[in-house]
């Protein structure tokens, strides 16, 4: 391959959270975008030997853990609260972490399904700092694809 035809890594702070109804700009980190699969040990009662087959069991993701600057946008706070009310009817949500390159090109996208706000942390105040107030929502989700 030549010299040319190299391909650089994105970086990782060009990105933005699409959420149905839920339009937030200016998220600090996102985190919690992995999937993993358990392996379940099984045996036939009529193997010979000591050996032990592994076998794929359950899918897990973690939890999207998204940090932000607080402003007087109170979407993601409206959200958890329906969350903390018991109104869970139409509180599950698609969405989508889009990364993008240095121009605001979309270039990979990752698709998470029936998401919730499972929790919500407040800022840390300091007097003494001069540092952005930020508010923490993780979101739980039951499945994520790139797309």
């Amino acid at each position: 391959m030549a010299t040319g035809d190299r391909k650089d890594p994105f970086r990782g702070y060009n990105f933005r959270l699409e959420i149905d109804s839920i339009n937030k700009a200016g998220f600090r980190e996102c985190s919690g975008l992995d999937a993993s699969t358990d392996s379940v040990d099984y045996r036939e009662g009529n193997e010979k030997g000591n050996i032990v087959r592994k076998l794929s069991g359950l899918n897990k993701h973690s939890n999207i853990t998204l940090k932000s600057g607080i402003t007087d946008d109170h979407s993601l706070w409206d959200w958890r609260k329906q969350v903390i009310e018991g109104k869970m009817e139409n509180v599950r949500k698609n969405g989508s972490i889009v990364l993008m390159d240095e121009t605001g090109e979309e270039k990979l996208r990752w698709n998470f399904v029936n998401g919730w706000p499972t929790k919500w942390t407040g800022p840390s105040f300091n007097a003494t700092s001069n540092e952005i107030a930020v508010e923490t929502l993780e979101i739980v989700h039951e499945g994520l694809t790139k797309a």
